[in-house]
C-alpha cells in the first residue's frame, strides 16, 4: 500500500496524517483532490462516522482509505460536544465560533476535564469485512483563555497538566507523538504489522 484516500479535507488534519504516514512511504491524498464529496456523519459515535466516511471514499475512489472521527469531549457537559465538535457553533461553525460556545457553556463550571478521541478506520476497499480499528483518548483541561500559536480546532483552549502547556503550544512533532490521532496512528500501525 503506497496510497490511502483520507476520507477529510481538514487542512490540519491532511498535515498531521501526512507527516505521520510519511516515514512509511504512504502518500495520503485528501478525497476533495480527487472530487469526492464529504460523507454523511448521521451517528452518534465516532467509531460508526468514521467507518461510514472510510467506506465512502474508498468506494468512490477504489482505493485503501482512512477516516477518523474526532472531537473533544467535555466531562461537565456530558460529553458534549463529541461527534458536533466540528459543527458545534452551527449554523456559524468555525474554530473560533465553537471555542466561543464551548467556553460559555463551561462558564461557572469548576470541572474543566477534557479529552479528546479520536476514532480511526482503515479499509482496504470499500466492502472490507474486518476493517481496522482504533480509538484513544487524550487527557486534559480547558481553559478559558487560549494559549498557542499551533495546532487547530479546539487546541489552544487544550491544558494538558504534566506538560503545563496547551495543545496549541506544543511543536507540531511532539503533538503527533502524544496526540489523540498519535495514539490512534500507533495503534494501528501495530495493527497492520501484524
Amino acid at each position: 500500500m503506497d496510497k490511502l484516500v483520507l476520507a477529510s479535507n481538514s487542512a490540519g488534519k491532511v498535515r498531521e496524517f501526512s507527516a505521520l504516514f510519511a516515514d512509511l512511504g504512504i502518500a495520503i491524498v485528501p478525497q476533495g483532490e480527487l472530487g469526492i464529496a464529504a460523507a454523511p456523519e448521521p451517528y452518534c459515535t465516532f467509531v460508526e462516522n468514521a467507518l461510514a466516511k472510510a467506506r465512502h471514499a474508498s468506494e468512490q475512489s477504489g482505493l485503501p482509505a482512512l477516516a477518523d472521527d474526532s472531537g473533544i469531549c467535555v466531562d461537565a457537559l456530558g460529553g458534549e460536544p463529541g461527534v458536533r465538535s466540528a459543527r458545534y457553533a452551527e449554523p456559524e461553525a468555525s474554530d473560533a465560533n465553537n471555542n466561543a460556545k464551548l467556553i460559555a457553556r463551561l462558564h461557572g463550571k469548576t470541572d474543566r476535564r477534557a479529552h479528546y478521541v479520536c476514532a480511526l478506520v482503515l479499509v482496504q476497499h470499500a466492502l472490507d469485512p474486518e476493517p481496522l480499528i482504533v480509538q484513544t483518548r487524550w487527557h486534559g483541561e480547558l481553559l478559558d483563555t487560549p494559549r498557542g500559536q499551533h495546532g487547530f480546532g479546539y487546541d489552544p483552549y487544550f491544558w494538558i497538566p504534566a506538560l503545563g502547556m496547551t495543545a496549541a503550544e506544543l511543536d507540531p512533532t511532539q503533538k503527533n507523538t502524544i496526540s489523540h490521532r498519535g495514539q490512534a496512528l500507533r495503534e494501528l500501525m501495530a495493527l497492520l504489522r501484524k
